[in-house]
């Protein structure tokens, strides 16, 4: 079993992130906002430790897991930052049930052990492409708090998110904006460096992963498109929106769970 073999000290980590997540996640309603909050960095810190363990360690190992551990761990740092400006942001026993469901995955799938040989901007490359996961990750968290504000004013209730319908959907495209920017920078790189980032045959491959991620970058395109040229909005644009984020969730964290857990391969 993969969690009896884990590091004794990654192991004690991951799991003291996940209590901490878990804290604010289940007694949202009883903590006070200042033991809520301090719960909530305490995660993130760990959080952070144990993915500088994973990325960091010897052998460096990453898969499907991490990757969605360290897009949840974006997400929260996005959501920590924002909640200063806006104070009145209300999803944090979400986001700490998802970072602690994450934290959990990538211990039982802690990925594969990274190639010795690998170009030193490798790296680089998959750090455009996560973080491109971590802002459409955060564009979607703020179009399902919008929809939830919608469905309040519409029911005559008072929104639970805290921030103005507009004020939502004025975050949520900027979000997938920037996240539209470096997908479109990870894709050029990936295509025209690609033999020197994975390896002599490789630049220009359609493989499962760079097709899921076109697919995903055109949905992303014509949207942004859509909202511009045509005003997009609502539900409408939020559904379009989801698209995107799911097809790109399956260009490298679902083609890599295929492999790893799926099919049992290591490369």
């Amino acid at each position: 079993m993969i969690l009896s073999s884990a590091p004794v000290a990654n192991l004690v980590l991951t799991l003291l992130a996940a209590a901490a997540y878990a804290v604010p996640a289940a007694g949202a309603a009883r903590l006070s906002e200042r033991m809520a909050r301090t719960a909530l960095w305490i995660a993130w810190l760990l959080h952070a430790v144990v993915l500088a363990w994973g990325l960091l360690g010897t052998p460096a190992r990453f898969g499907f897991a991490p990757a969605l551990s360290v897009t949840a761990w974006l997400v929260l740092t996005v959501y920590a930052v924002e909640q200063q400006v806006f104070p009145q942001l209300q999803a944090r026993w979400a986001l700490c049930g998802l970072g602690c469901l994450a934290v959990l995955l990538a211990l039982q799938f802690p990925g594969t052990p990274l190639h010795s040989a690998a170009s030193p901007w490798l790296a680089l490359h998959w750090a455009l492409g996560i973080a491109s996961y971590g802002l459409f990750a955060a564009a979607v968290v703020h179009a399902w708090l919008m929809m939830r504000a919608e469905k309040s004013i519409r029911m005559a209730t008072d929104p639970q998110a805290g921030l103005p319908l507009l004020t939502l959907e004025r975050l949520t495209f900027r979000f997938a904006t920037a996240g539209f920017i470096l997908l479109t920078a990870t894709l050029l790189a990936g295509w025209v460096f690609g033999d020197a980032l994975y390896g002599q045959g490789r630049s220009g491959r359609l493989d499962h992963k760079m097709v899921f991620s076109i697919l995903a970058w055109l949905v992303f395109a014509f949207l942004l498109f859509a909202r511009l040229r045509m005003g997009w909005r609502g539900r409408k644009a939020v559904r379009v929106l989801y698209v995107g984020s799911l097809l790109l969730l399956l260009a490298y964290a679902g083609s890599r769970f295929v492999l790893e857990v799926v099919l049992g391969r290591n490369t």
